[in-house]
């Protein structure tokens, strides 16, 4: 029998990348995660859930073992869209001056190519990778379905890495221990239009929302805590669509961002913002969609562990932290310990995103520390 080839990180890395997988991501990507999968015993589950416009989106359950410690990697292989400017083909990848090239190289193909390259040197106790296709979108197909069918097959991780890319100036100095919530709150107040030669014949809506907004910027929500920064709540739209100059629109719209720390939840939020709106403006709509609740994985094993396996491979000694925008990690939390730890973020979302060479190879060489720490 031939003797398997393990996986290269840096080679599987290009192949991911060559794979277009804007989000939400499906087929060929997945096909080479699952051929680099395969060889080393994992047994693999794709399905394809989900209709347009958050769907169709394909997600990928891979397991090796069947007794012991299980110990769970998360990431996602679909990607941002490129956009204009890349000084070469985005999901071309190149090579130049040590970095690899392409969009997806650190966010977070790079880190799903070390995972399954330190799979393959690590083995015992239950692995399993656990990969979707939208994470970067609304994740309502993605993650969450995912969690759905390790539920009916009774897959419980110990244990889980999520491989985000959360290192800020050097591989290792920082992993993400929690995640503040987020939530988008959309407002209308309707009025009645009319001439503004004759207000007393309409209803201007304006003023209404722009008191309503003048209250919610005042609000503070809390001070934060040990682990989270102050909730904050942003403004981000504020539109009427009137063209003419001598019309009172008959409505009035505007759409608040609010990302808030463990000592708030989202619903609540919601009907925070729904009862001053109303105050100022009875007949207001107010729809709020909350993307994750806050989350933290207190100190403890998990973190220590990787901290460990950073310090002694790495010579970093590791920050955890809770800032940053949201992740799957959301979702993860309700399973067990979730830390998330991957490559430098630098380039993340950005033209020319690049990972260095060495930090793939290094990445490699701390999950596999990760996995025989976990497993022993």
């Amino acid at each position: 029998m031939p003797e398997t080839i393990l996986p290269d990180a840096i080679e599987l890395t290009k192949a991911l990348i060559a794979a277009e997988s804007v989000t939400p991501a499906r087929g060929s990507v997945f096909d080479v995660l699952e051929a680099a999968l395969l060889p080393l015993g994992f047994k693999v589950e794709r399905f394809i859930e989900g209709e347009a416009p958050e769907g169709p989106v394909e997600n990928l359950l891979a397991v090796r073992g069947t007794s012991g410690r299980h110990f769970a990697f998360a990431g996602h292989l679909d990607v941002v869209p490129p956009g204009q400017g890349w000084t070469s083909g985005a999901f071309e990848p190149e090579v130049r001056g040590g970095l690899l090239y392409g969009r997806g190289a650190v966010d977070m193909k790079g880190a799903i190519a070390a995972f399954v390259a330190a799979a393959a040197r690590v083995e015992g106790g239950v692995t399993t990778l656990i990969i979707t296709g939208d994470e970067e979108g609304p994740a309502t197909y993605g993650t969450p379905r995912l969690i759905e069918r390790m539920a009916e097959r009774g897959l419980l991780p110990d244990l889980c890495l999520v491989g985000e890319p959360t290192s800020q100036h050097r591989l290792g100095d920082m992993i993400k221990i929690g995640r503040r919530g987020s939530t988008v709150i959309d407002i209308v107040v309707p009025g009645k239009q009319g001439h503004v030669a004759y207000p007393h014949l309409a209803d201007n809506p304006v003023p209404r929302l722009v008191r309503a907004l003048a209250e919610i910027d005042a609000i503070t929500l809390d001070q934060g805590n040990a682990w989270f920064q102050p909730s904050n709540i942003e403004i981000i739209d504020l539109t009427v669509g009137n063209p003419a100059t001598n019309v009172i629109p008959g409505e009035a719209r505007a759409r608040i961002s609010i990302r808030f720390n463990d000592q708030q939840y989202g619903p609540d939020l919601i009907a925070r913002i729904e009862e001053i709106v109303q105050s100022h403006a009875p007949a207001g709509i107010v729809k709020g969609r909350v993307y994750g609740e806050a989350f933290l994985t207190e100190p403890g094993e998990l973190s220590t562990l990787i901290s460990g396996a950073i310090r002694d491979r790495l010579g970093v000694e590791t920050e955890l932290s809770t800032t940053g925008g949201t992740s799957d990690a959301r979702f993860l939390s309700k399973l067990c310990p979730v830390v998330e730890f991957g490559l430098l973020n630098a380039t993340m979302h950005k033209l020319d995103e690049a990972v260095a060479l060495p930090d793939l190879v290094a990445l490699t060489d701390v999950y596999a520390e990760i996995l025989k720490r976990a497993f022993a």
